[in-house]
């Protein structure tokens, strides 16, 4: 789950990591009574979860509350890179001395942690990754040890930072890895890092991505989620307890093993390419198990898909196999009834596949085309879908 930066800035806060006060508004007038409040100069930012706020005009410094009012006015409704803006932060304006980057982050390819450190941070800092890596430090971080005194100082070492700023840099680290390992985080950055003109090091700007594999032990991430902008189809997946992702396709996806699945998007993606260029409607894995609750659940949530018009089953039966995986789908369609009403390509393979084949067979559901191949089964689901 991606935090907004107004709760990142919480976190931080709450393990006493430096950052500036900041109010949400979800109106000008509250964002006029923020200003007011904080006093001084402020910062109007957007609350997106996206990058380039800055670039897009969704950050503005105001020098006083009726200006912070008149940028809120205009900020909020705002469409940044497909994001509404619903709400800003009033942010505490910062006398800026020199700005830096810091991350943490989950380095899946190497089976640890990666920190990544820079004396040049800023909205370039992509481009500068790109074009002078060498100025971006990359330290790696072990899960076991995480960042203690030791590593901190090979970090700000690694970063080129000066000798009389390593000291505070290194604090700083090692309350930001706090974060990251206390709340569970795959990603804790920091874009500025900055040294404001009296010499104190402040986390202007946060970025925070938590594992919800971890929810069971942080319940207070619950209060974190942003409901209003869940998918209703991606939240009643999660209330069953499905991997499910919704895209924006014709062709519902249902499949046994992330791998496979992937797979089927891109077989239906190339083969709408030949019926009305459809595509597929979402991402389902419903695992190894394909039981008659499982399948139905899975079907109720896309057919609950107004965009889908068809859907294509693709099954590999492995520790589950074929027939359960076919008395499953008769099982789940009796279970929908009559809010089963988009045909179904059903491909099957694997273990017992010519016995699930005839339970299909046999049942003869009139929704259910079936399909020998992965190819073919795309091919006809993207067919009916563009019927």
């Amino acid at each position: 789950m991606d935090l907004y930066e107004y709760q990142a800035r919480d976190l931080f806060e709450a393990h006493g990591v430096p950052v500036l006060a900041g109010i949400v508004a979800y109106t000008p007038e509250e964002a006029k009574a923020a200003a007011e409040k904080i006093g001084g100069v402020v910062v109007v930012k957007a609350q997106v979860k996206v990058g380039g706020r800055g670039k897009a005009g969704g950050v503005k410094v105001a020098k006083t509350p009726d200006e912070a009012f008149e940028y809120a006015s205009n900020i909020l409704g705002m469409d940044i890179k497909g994001h509404t803006v619903k709400k800003v932060m009033i942010a505490q304006g910062a006398d800026i001395a020199e700005e830096y980057y810091f991350s943490i982050l989950l380095d899946r390819a190497n089976r640890n942690y990666l920190a990544m450190c820079s004396v040049e941070g800023g909205m370039e800092i992509e481009q500068l990754a790109v074009e002078r890596p060498e100025a971006l430090a990359r330290i790696a971080v072990d899960p076991a040890v995480g960042i203690d005194q030791a590593k901190a100082d090979e970090i700000v070492a690694a970063a080129g930072f000066a000798e009389e700023l390593r000291p505070k840099i290194a604090e700083t680290l090692i309350k930001l890895w706090d974060v990251f390992k206390k709340e569970d985080a795959t990603l804790v950055e920091v874009n500025p890092l900055v040294k404001t003109g009296a010499g104190d090091i402040i986390a202007l700007d946060g970025k925070v991505s938590l594992d919800e594999n971890a929810d069971f032990r942080q319940s207070g991430h619950a209060e974190l989620e942003d409901k209003e902008a869940t998918d209703p189809l991606e939240a009643r997946a999660k209330e069953l307890d499905l991997n499910y992702v919704k895209l924006d396709g014709q062709v519902g996806i249902i499949g046994n093993g992330a791998g496979l699945v992937m797979s089927t998007l891109d077989v239906v993606a190339y083969a709408g390419e030949r019926h009305g260029n459809v595509k597929p409607a979402n991402f389902l894995d419903i695992g190894g198990g394909a039981s008659a609750e499982v399948m139905a659940n899975g079907l109720d949530v896309i057919l609950n898909d107004d965009q889908v018009k068809s859907v294509f089953v693709n099954v590999f039966g492995g520790i589950t196999a074929c027939d359960a995986v076919a008395n499953g789908i008769v099982k789940a369609l009796e279970i929908l009834g009559d809010k089963a009403t988009k045909p179904l390509v059903v491909r099957l393979d694997g273990n017992n596949v010519d016995e699930g084949r005839r339970i299909l067979r046999e049942a003869n559901h009139p929704l259910v085309t079936s399909a020998t191949s992965m190819d073919e089964g795309a091919d006809k689901a993207a067919e009916l879908a563009n019927a």
